[in-house]
């Protein structure tokens, strides 16, 4: 995959990767999630995610919302625990449309405080989702337990009591703590020449103020949690294990890639599916992950069954983690699980919001 990278005199990056499509796929990427958020404020950076679509200095909301769907495009935004994005898909010819509400709700938005009180019953709703899904509760169960010493922690949608209680000086606390300039990525991808894309983007973003942010995350420290146990009113039991893993820019992640894939990611034919589901029937759900952050990562096996086959399920998974730990792999399996690998990376291509 070939692209071109333009940085702008105010350090912000545009990557651009030429693709004869009708279609154009751009996002906005800036390096601060909810990792960042302070003691007692979690839950603001989502929050702020939420609250980009809600007015600018010369935007209403309706105007924000359809500014891309008048021409049959589509908006949407979310956060994760490092960065924040906000991306869109549209024709070719509204590039600039694109760019210039992007610029509009990134540097422009006027928070205005009628629109906080009622984004904070919305996220709450969504927080009330979340906790009706097991399998999305456990996950977030799951991170608190190992980082709960480090940002990447808590969950990003916050406390409820927390996020009730944020201010607009809240959001502007966190905007002038975290979002540096020379932290901020837009990615394009579409049928245009390199020349079009940075006459666009110096037209568009080159006028914002370069703003140098002199920010420190903290180390991740490692947490050892060697069983905890959370009783819930439901049918099924959930069950992760996992550890610390190898950070994006450890060398050694793609082995672990590698392995998440052939033990238990993408597809019906993991090694875990085949052993506990297809062999056994005990487990509708079973898979691995392997998620990186910045200077740390987490590798985790999820599984929902009955109570009465767990420990059987937790038997079967600990033999199939030994074979690998035991067994050295051949040569045929290793290209084996490469040629596997190399497909489904060729085919998450196609999705050029990839």
């Amino acid at each position: 995959m070939e692209y071109e990278i333009i940085r702008l005199s105010n350090g912000i990056r545009v990557v651009f990767q030429p693709q004869n499509l009708p279609i154009t796929h751009a996002c906005m990427l800036i390096n601060a999630g909810s990792r960042d958020e302070k003691e007692g404020k979690f839950g603001v950076a989502h929050f702020i995610e939420h609250l980009l679509f809600k007015r600018t200095e010369r935007r209403s909301t309706n105007q924000i919302l359809n500014h891309l769907e008048a021409v049959g495009g589509d908006l949407n935004a979310y956060t994760t625990k490092e960065y924040t994005c906000v991306h869109a898909s549209f024709l070719t010819p509204y590039l600039d449309r694109a760019l210039d509400l992007f610029e509009d709700i990134f540097f422009h938005s006027t928070f205005p405080e009628e629109e906080l009180e009622k984004e904070k019953s919305v996220i709450v709703d969504e927080m009330a989702s979340y906790l009706d899904s097991p399998e999305e509760s456990i996950v977030d169960d799951f991170e608190d337990l190992l980082f709960e010493k480090s940002g990447l922690g808590h969950n990003i949608l916050g406390l409820e009591e927390q996020l009730l209680a944020l201010t607009k000086n809240d959001i502007h606390d966190f905007i002038q703590s975290n979002y540096d300039t020379n932290e901020i990525v837009i990615s394009i991808t579409g049928d245009y020449t390199l020349k079009q894309v940075e006459r666009l983007a110096n037209k568009i973003f080159a006028p914002v103020a370069e703003n140098k942010i002199q920010r420190e995350r903290n180390d991740v420290v490692p947490v050892l949690v060697s069983h905890v146990e959370s009783p819930k009113p439901i049918n099924q039991v959930h069950y992760m294990l996992g550890a610390h893993a190898y950070s994006f820019r450890d060398d050694r992640k793609t082995g672990l890639l590698l392995l998440n894939n052939m033990l238990g990611g993408m597809g019906m034919s993991s090694i875990l599916n085949l052993s506990i589901r297809e062999k056994h029937g005990i487990a509708y759900t079973i898979e691995s992950n392997y998620t990186m952050f910045s200077d740390s990562g987490l590798f985790s096996i999820y599984l929902g069954t009955d109570e009465e086959k767990i420990e059987k399920a937790k038997k079967l998974v600990f033999k199939e983690l030994n074979k690998l730990c035991d067994r050295e792999m051949t040569s045929g399996q290793l290209q084996k699980a490469k040629r596997k690998f190399i497909g489904q990376i060729a085919l998450s291509e196609e999705n050029r919001m990839s």
